[in-house]
């Protein structure tokens, strides 16, 4: 209240009544946080002190209206003096005070009261006689700044409501502040309820508003967007919701979560209404300072403002990366668990509740279930209410029960989602390729059932009803980039073999069961460069793989050069030709200096042929000793301690392939130099990765082999060309087995929700202590639904891990569009008047394809103003139909309860293909994308031709 004259005052009071009444208020007034007290100019407060004293109204000392022209630098700003002093300069009198000392003597025309408010500082509480001058100025106009004070108990969402006004800023928009000091850096001011000590604002900083553009974006960091239009960015206008996310590199799980949220009408329009301003937690310990809603309200903004074919959320990955170390960097995730974190984390960071009290839980110890609900569901409300408590957290009861004592726990506790196993299968199907004895015989590949928790013996077992051909008689082999990438033993688990692996059955004969005793051999085809491999530190040339490996057994009595070269012929005669009597190749002088063939004999190491000698000998040695009845060990096995007459074997082993043979023996190489007919390879000792080792060039020098010996038999680039048929030998035929159609499993979504309420025993490592018997137990366990929310999110487990397998379930599950019932499903069978029903439809599904170390992530969903369903894949939107959308590639779906659902807004979209003329409308061609996702379940590694 403002007096300009002592005539517009109201009648004063005696003076010492005056006096007796301000002397009480300063007297008994304490300072307290938050109040106002206001400045008087020195020389006038004491000229009234003075007046009321005389006890005269007609005295000389009237001090007239309350002037504090000596407190201002001048007349215009009214900016106070600096270095002003309290008693000296200026008294402070509370606000009783000075409003009943305006009202009896008024104040100087236009001069302003000179407020000021108590302050809590650190150590004391004070009068803030200088409050804090900042700058302000809007982002798309920053020449065009205003100064205003505030007291530093102000917060700043009172700057944030000057600036609207002093600024002429529509009230309704959205904005943001920032603080810029001195050094031109600027900090965003996120929590708009702190107050301007707490945000470290100082005189002289200048705060910065900038409000959110019609795209959705801010001026201030416009993230880069995906246009596929020729015309200007800002001319394209689409459906709000229709928009991709660019794949920042394997992200696609995250934009397949983000899509399906972004199409839940509650949770969305809860953002776009900018609710969650007002909800913002930024002192909640559990959450992220606000932090990650506001990043998923800038993407969902983006995405719903009409204005974006894509958005790119890298800042949103970001952040999610900086809360949570499992999603940093570009690996691949899976949607449900950044689901399951992104619902957790806009939980905390919306979270109403701002001081979480502590409630101790407490069994049902035999009350009825209705009330032990009741309580469970108000304890978790009183820790947790935000949107997201609202939306997706319903209830279940746990029971459980102890084997020993049969006590029985039960307890209500809150989901967000449910996981809902599948029913698996107990058998697998798997594809092999088989290779017979008969060299001219093609590869064939068969279709087999075998146990899922099987061994490779049962794999074997089960091709040999197809071939007729013994188990015993069966190598199993991995075969990856023309190599051997793993020799099975029979006793393997065949979970260790993946869906995709190329897996090939080589037959040899059975050791056990002849007479002849067998090495068995692997053998690799390389092809030789033009160039010698100066690299490797050898004389040798460079080689690389290629065709498909085999396995064959050596009998002792083919150990001969020349039989083992036809041994190999011969293995290889379907596609490699021999040459004609007519094509003779022509002969080669063989000369001491050629370094190539200096110690071979028809392009065979002879130290090849003595390992092979040495492995048989140690072979007979350990089958004599041990009685062994087994087939040939494929991979190499750890082996006891060398006894001294395997130490002396081994010296013998290095003595005969030392690159220095005896002198005796030198006469005989001299006589072997002589004409020889060329072959059309060379053998080689190779590891099992094919490369020859360091050291053990084509020379003979020393070669080691394992219990598994390697070789690989190299081709000259001209030779191969004439006499390698690579078409032949990529060739295979399909056994009838491949044509039997694969019967997709179904199941119904009833089925995968009693499996999640059927009673389980709980594993070894997670037991439940038992009050009663003080220890822990394996109880039983069951889960009941007893309350659901107005989006139920189900996740469909697919991916496996037990023990012994993992595995993804490829099974279908036949789930409805609409009507899904859960009446049956709930505890509760019947609800009282006001509970909400039990149907839902449905209005997104995040979906996978490919197997456990891969894939890709898409989604259905329906847009909530059209009711159009669109397929999203990454950057990419195509129109969908109901038709499409149930396959044995939906994961989590969501579901939508049918009281809250509104009727849509506008009308369906045309689906109908537009022409190449128009602007770019969303495609009604899905077949495209799926097609893609299709082939990344297809073998990459198999190149051979079908027959």
């Amino acid at each position: 209240m403002t007096a300009n004259s002592r005539c517009s005052a109201a009648e004063p009071p005696g003076l010492e009544t005056q006096r007796r009444e301000i002397e009480c208020l300063l007297r008994e007034c304490e300072l307290c946080a938050g109040d106002s007290w206001y400045v008087v100019e020195h020389h006038w407060f004491e000229q009234w002190k003075e007046f009321v004293e005389t006890g005269d109204q007609n005295s000389s000392s009237f001090p007239g209206q309350i002037d504090n022209t000596e407190l201002f630098e001048d007349l215009d700003s009214y900016h106070l003096k600096e270095r002003l002093v309290e008693n000296e300069d200026f008294v402070l009198v509370p606000a009783e005070a000075w409003h009943r000392l305006l009202t009896w003597y008024g104040m100087v025309d236009g001069q302003p009261p000179l407020e000021r408010k108590v302050v809590d500082l650190p150590s004391t509480l004070k009068v803030e006689v200088y409050p804090v001058e900042i700058f302000l100025c809007l982002h798309s106009n920053m020449e065009n700044v205003i100064t205003a004070q505030f007291s530093r108990t102000d917060n700043i969402q009172s700057i944030q409501r000057a600036m609207f006004q002093a600024l002429s800023v529509p009230l309704a928009s959205e904005c943001r502040l920032w603080m810029k000091s001195s050094d031109s850096s600027c900090e965003r001011l996120r929590n708009v309820h702190v107050s301007v000590l707490d945000a470290c604002l100082s005189s002289g900083m200048t705060v910065i508003m900038e409000t959110r553009n019609a795209d959705g974006t801010w001026p201030s960091s416009r993230p880069q967007i995906m246009r596929n239009s020729v015309e200007e960015p800002d001319s394209y206008r689409g459906q709000p919701g229709v928009c991709g996310l660019t794949n920042l590199g394997n992200t696609c799980f995250m934009n397949s979560a983000l899509q399906c949220l972004s199409n839940t009408p509650p949770l969305t329009e809860y953002f776009l209404l900018s609710s969650y301003l007002e909800e913002l937690n930024f002192t909640n310990p559990l959450g992220m300072k606000g932090e990650i809603a506001e990043a998923y309200a800038d993407v969902i903004k983006q995405m719903w403002s009409g204005r974006h074919y894509s958005v790119v959320p890298r800042v949103f990955k970001t952040k999610v990366g900086h809360f949570a170390s499992q999603f940093l960097g570009y690996q691949q995730h899976d949607s449900q668990e950044l689901l399951s974190f992104l619902l957790d984390g806009l939980h905390e960071d919306l979270n109403r509740v701002k001081n979480k009290e502590y409630i101790e839980l407490r069994d049902a110890d035999g009350r009825p279930d209705q009330e032990v609900a009741e309580e469970a569901w108000r304890n978790h409300r009183r820790r947790n209410d935000s949107v997201i408590v609202d939306t997706f957290h319903g209830l279940f009861k746990s029971t459980l029960i102890c084997p020993e004592c049969h006590k029985v726990s039960v307890t209500f506790d809150p989901f967000c989602y449910l996981s809902v196993p599948l029913p698996v299968s107990k058998e697998r199907v798997m594809e092999v390729f088989f290779v017979s004895l008969d060299p001219y015989a093609k590869p064939v590949q068969h279709r087999v059932v075998v146990p899922k928790a099987g061994k490779v013996s049962d794999l074997c077992s089960a091709l040999s009803e197809m071939t007729n051909v013994p188990p015993t008689q069966m190598v199993v082999a991995d075969v990856f980039n023309h190599r051997f990438y793993k020799i099975y033993n029979a006793d393997e688990s065949l979970s260790c073999i993946l869906d995709r692996d190329d897996i090939f059955f080589q037959t040899a004969q059975d050791i056990t069961t002849t007479n002849r005793i067998e090495v068995l051999l692997a053998l690799y085809l390389r092809e030789r460069s033009h160039y010698r491999d100066y690299g490797s530190g050898s004389s040798s040339y460079g080689t690389s793989l290629f065709g498909h490996p085999l396995l064959l057994g050596v009998p002792r009595s083919s150990c001969s050069v020349e039989a083992l070269y036809d041994l190999f012929l011969q293995r290889l005669a379907r596609y490699v030709r021999r040459p004609d009597p007519s094509e003779e190749l022509e002969e080669e002088e063989e000369d001491d200096e050629d370094e190539l063939y200096k110690t071979q004999t028809n392009g065979i190491s002879d130290g090849i042929v003595i390992m092979i000698i040495i492995m048989m000998i140690i072979i007979i040695h350990r089958t004599a000793n041990t009685g062994a009845t087994s087939e040939t060990p494929a991979e190499p096995t750890p082996q006891p301690c060398e006894t001294a007459e395997e130490e002396k074997e081994e010296d013998k082993q290095e003595e005969a392939c030392s690159p220095s043979p005896p002198a005796a023996e030198q006469p005989a190489k001299r006589r072997a130099c002589r004409k020889k007919r060329k072959s059309l390879f060379t053998i080689q000792a190779v590891n099992s990765n094919g490369m020859t080792e360091r050291g053990t060039g084509e020379g003979g020098s020393a070669v080691s082999f394992g219990s598994q010996p390697y070789v690989a038999i190299d081709w000259d680039p001209d030779m191969k060309k004439r006499f390698y048929n690579e078409n032949e030998a990529e060739k295979y035929v399909k056994h009838g087995s491949m044509e039997v159609p694969q019967q997709q499993t179904t199941v119904e979504l009833r089925e995968c929700i009693d499996l999640f309420t059927t009673v389980e025993t709980l594993e070894e490592e997670n037991p439940w202590y038992c009050p009663v018997c003080k220890k822990h137990q394996l109880a039983t366990k069951k889960l009941d639904l007893w309350s659901l929310p107005e989006v139920l999110i189900i996740h469909l487990k697919r991916f496996s891990y037990t023990k012994f397998t993992r595995e993804k379930l490829d099974s279908i599950v036949d789930f409805p569009l609409r009507d899904l019932d859960f009446s049956g499903c709930l505890l509760r069978r019947n609800l009282s008047n006001g509970e909400p029903p039990s149907r839902y439809d449905l209005i997104a599904v995040s979906n996978h394809y490919g197997g456990l170390r891969d894939g890709h992530y898409t989604s259905y969903a329906k847009n909530k103003d059209n009711g159009q369903w669109y397929y999203f894949d990454d950057s990419k939107v195509t129109y969908a139909r109901e038709d499409q959308i149930v396959t044995n590639a939906a994961y989590v779906l969501f579901y939508h309860r049918q009281d809250k659902i509104r009727k849509p807004t506008l009308p369906p979209p045309n689906t109908s293909p537009v022409s190449s003329s128009s602007a770019p409308e969303p495609a009604n061609d899905v077949a495209s994308c799926k097609d893609d996702n299709a082939e990344l379940g297809a073998s990459s590694h198999v190149t051979m031709e079908t027959d």
